[in-house]
């Protein structure tokens, strides 16, 4: 989905760097609403971006957000933006997808949408404005690409 002519790659090299990259990243998405897949391994660094944008936008601090694995959609809410935060790895259908309120938080102009193996189910990919793709590229040293549509 990234296409190469808008896309912006950033190499970091520890949480640290993760947690400074990920300002730059909220710059790029915004403004909202926004839907953005979040591609990577299991590991690499996805919640880790997602703390860092919620700590960007003044939504969160870093340790309030966590990896919503078992509880799916996490929330929070900034002066200016409210980013929900999903993991759909659990997710096997269509159906279990839409009990999620998918559409509800599309329709929030504050929404910014951070969605964790979206790539999995055609309807998210079909509404997503973004991507953020995290490559592994050794222990500690991560090369993430964002691409907007």
């Amino acid at each position: 989905m990234i296409d190469a002519k808008h896309e912006r790659r950033f190499k970091t090299r520890s949480f640290a760097g993760t947690m400074n990259i990920a300002e730059r990243v909220a710059e790029i998405l915004l403004p909202t609403p926004r839907l953005v897949i979040l591609r990577g391994d299991l590991g690499a660094g996805k919640t880790t971006l997602v703390k860092g944008i919620a700590v960007a936008l003044g939504a969160a601090a870093e340790e309030d957000v966590t990896s919503p694995t078992f509880t799916l959609v996490h929330e929070y809410q900034g002066t200016k933006v409210k980013i929900y935060h999903l993991d759909l790895y659990r997710l096997e259908t269509e159906r279990e997808l839409a009990t999620l309120g998918l559409e509800e938080m599309i329709a929030d102009p504050t929404a910014l949408i951070l969605v964790e193996w979206g790539e999995k189910f055609p309807s998210v990919l079909a509404l997503a404005t973004g991507e953020v793709a995290i490559e592994n590229l050794g222990e500690t040293e991560r090369l993430l690409v964002i691409g907007v549509r």
